[in-house]
């Protein structure tokens, strides 16, 4: 998975970028990044309005949100940003050759930040294992780079069946614990329908998001994306792959996307232990309405006064109605950590 995303000839790497694939929350539409403009203001106000102010975005494919931010009201009251925040992206990739001079172009998150971490859709493509339930317990999942084949392989090491037994249970397990759960529904995998549980082994996850994360000396570390918690783990797991806008099955050859869902709760649990202040875990949809992205229909008395402006606002709120929309963007969880401050600045809003 990771000579697959990240290698050479990797499909993070190489190529056009990843916003020829698949559609996130950052490519869908400039009021994303809006809602972070009003996040960041309010960091920056909780932060007492330092010099640099940093913003930092993890995984940014070719710099699509922090030139959105770039080109937003950067220079907006109460008090602007303009003249002190520092734009960087990190990325494996090699610097788009028409990104503004204004973002920093890096390959590793740079230490002592003062600011926002942004890691939008980045811990699902952070490469991690897989393993199979059997007889004898979880054993990893093996599989053929070329045509995507899989077979069970030796037993799981201790530092993985640890994190298995406390952050993946096993259907039994997870009956006998809540038992009005239920079995979720097998997914696509050919092993699973062979009957074989399978899990994503987030240790990696983990420790990606704790290391970020100890990067920030005062701010909030914000990672969005799809995910699970333990009670919900997906018994079939969530691997997939993504080309050209289509969901393909996940060979690990750097022609597609391999991406999982993240053990949400797992990541949070990690990020808490660096920072030692508490988290906050909720839905895109509830983030967003928080920031003023409600999504709600304009008034019909517009059409009358203003037919243009009516149409631009019922365009607007289409927008935000797939932003926010449970069963798909706004079903993404929304994990804020912050560091070295009192209070989460959106849930102070």
């Amino acid at each position: 998975m990771d000579r697959a995303l990240y290698g050479p000839d990797g499909f993070f790497v190489s190529g056009t970028g990843p916003a020829d694939h698949f559609r996130t929350s950052v490519h869908a539409s400039p009021v994303f990044a809006s809602c972070l403009l009003r996040l960041l203001h309010d960091l920056d106000a909780a932060l007492g309005h330092p010099v640099p102010l940093d913003v930092v975005d993890v995984g940014a494919g070719r710099g699509e949100l922090l030139r959105t931010l770039l080109a937003g009201s950067l220079t907006a009251a109460p008090v602007p940003l303009a003249d002190r925040v520092r734009l960087i992206a990190v990325e494996k990739a090699p610097r788009p050759h028409n990104l503004p001079p204004e973002i920093e172009w890096r390959n590793e998150i740079p230490p002592a930040l003062t600011g926002l971490l942004l890691a939008t859709e980045w811990l699902d493509n952070v490469p991690l294992n897989l393993a199979v339930q059997t007889k004898h317990g979880w054993r990893y999942l093996l599989v053929d780079p070329t045509t995507g084949d899989e077979s069970t392989g030796d037993p799981v090491t201790a530092e993985d069946a640890d994190w298995l037994d406390q952050w993946w249970p096993t259907q039994t397990s997870l009956i006998k614990e809540f038992p009005s759960a239920g079995v979720p529904e097998s997914g696509q995998n050919s092993l699973i329908n062979e009957g074989v549980e399978r899990a994503e082994i987030g240790r990696s996850r983990d420790e990606a998001w704790a290391g970020a994360v100890s990067r920030l000396e005062r701010g909030l570390a914000l990672a969005v994306d799809y995910g699970h918690l333990r009670a919900d783990r997906p018994v079939g797991g969530t691997l997939t792959g993504y080309r050209g806008g289509r969901q393909v099955a996940a060979v690990p050859d750097g022609s597609c996307d391999v991406t999982a869902h993240v053990a949400m709760d797992s990541v949070a649990s990690a990020g808490e232990r660096v920072a030692r202040c508490a988290y906050t875990l909720g839905s895109q949809r509830e983030a967003l309405r928080a920031l003023g992205a409600d999504g709600g229909r304009p008034p019909l008395s517009l059409a009358s006064r203003d037919p243009a402006g009516y149409l631009r606002a019922l365009a607007d709120a289409s927008v935000v109605a797939e932003l926010t929309d449970p069963a798909g963007l706004g079903g993404h969880w929304w994990l804020r950590q912050p560091v070295g401050l009192t209070s989460d600045p959106l849930v102070a809003r």
